[in-house]
């Protein structure tokens, strides 16, 4: 049954926004006025303001050939909730910019905006506007997201101290690995489109991949602990690149233990079968959108029960530079490798 088609150009722009547009909810108080006038307006009643804003390019970022619509939609707002949390604040509102080729039906951008609603009930967030556009080919996606956090709670990469903790929330690689794996059946079916893929029942890496999850539930622990972290930022580019981020930002070294990385046991066995360095995929996979933070020594026994948190290293002098020490306790550099999109 051949799938219904809607030319986009039988609504025209006007009507497309209000189309897609259309069943909005708002959520938050601090939403005074969304989509529907020639801007929002916003009011977080004494909160401070924080803004992140994040472009993805179809064949650059995302490929359609098994990234489902739908997906693309949530994890387009996802990734930039997790820039918002990783500023130990609250996500309340976002706007949304799309610009396609005529190759896209309006069920096709349906179901990219019922991926956007989806994440934002789950992270109670507004869709407040955006725009809409024509791209000579392909798919283009914007997105700023808008939080609140209470005057001067917000962290940052710069300000972690020697001695602090190194911290990282649940396991890492996996995403890089569900990439890997819907890499590699894309090859194999471009070669023999008759040969079925097969994804090896990976749920899990391919899950991370595909629909990863903003860490919403670290940043509410964090905060119901009264942990307030030194330094903090998300890992979206590996674990490694991140961390020197922090160090270069705070004006310190660290240290980085091997066995200590979080790493889930379905990654370490695809890892394997792939001929891949578990390690190595953590340390230079991203997409994982974990938290990476420091915080003081003395509250390490807030975080020890929570098994969604690993203590990884700690921060140390400039002069020692930032090395992981592997299960062998041989001591390395540690270098910057993660994914980087000019590097193409």
């Amino acid at each position: 049954m051949e799938q219904e088609r809607t030319e986009i150009n039988d609504l025209g722009e006007f009507g497309l926004i209000d189309y897609l547009t259309r069943n909005i909810e708002i959520q938050n108080a601090s939403t005074v006025l969304g989509v529907g006038d020639d801007a929002a307006v916003i009011d977080h009643f004494g909160k401070q303001t924080v803004i992140s804003t994040d472009m993805l390019v179809e064949g650059i970022h995302f490929d359609l050939m098994y990234v489902p619509m739908k997906h693309l939609g949530y994890k387009s707002v996802v990734v930039n909730l997790s820039d918002i949390y990783a500023m130990n604040a609250t996500p309340t509102q976002i706007t949304i910019s799309i610009a396609f080729s005529n190759r896209f039906s309006l069920e096709a951008l349906n179901e990219f905006y019922e991926g956007v609603y989806a994440a934002c009930e789950k992270y109670g967030v507004d869709l407040i506007g955006g725009d809409t556009s024509n791209s000579q080919k392909g798919l283009v996606i914007s997105v700023t997201a808008i939080g609140e956090v209470t005057p001067d709670q917000f962290v940052k990469r710069s300000t972690a101290q020697k001695g602090d903790l190194l911290c990282v929330s649940g396991d890492l690689g996996a995403a890089y690995l569900g990439l890997t794996l819907l890499e590699r059946e894309k090859k194999i079916y471009l070669e023999n489109p008759q040969l079925a893929p097969d994804l090896e029942d990976q749920t899990y890496i391919i899950g991370r991949q595909l629909k990863p999850e903003a860490r919403k539930d670290i940043i509410q622990f964090l905060a119901e602990s009264d942990i307030k972290p030194t330094s903090m930022m998300d890992i979206s580019d590996g674990l490694s690149s991140e961390i020197l981020h922090i160090c270069k930002q705070s004006n310190l070294g660290a240290v980085l233990y091997e066995d200590k990385i979080p790493i889930s046991q379905e990654s370490k066995e695809m890892a394997l079968k792939f001929g891949l360095d578990p390690t190595a995929c953590a340390l230079s996979g991203g997409e994982d959108y974990e938290l990476l933070f420091t915080m003081k020594q003395e509250d390490y026994d807030k975080i020890v029960l929570n098994e969604q948190i690993s203590v990884v290293g700690y921060m140390a002098d400039i002069s020692e530079g930032a090395h992981i020490i592997t299960k062998g306790g041989n001591k390395f550099k540690l270098v910057s490798q993660g994914w980087n999109a000019f590097q193409q």
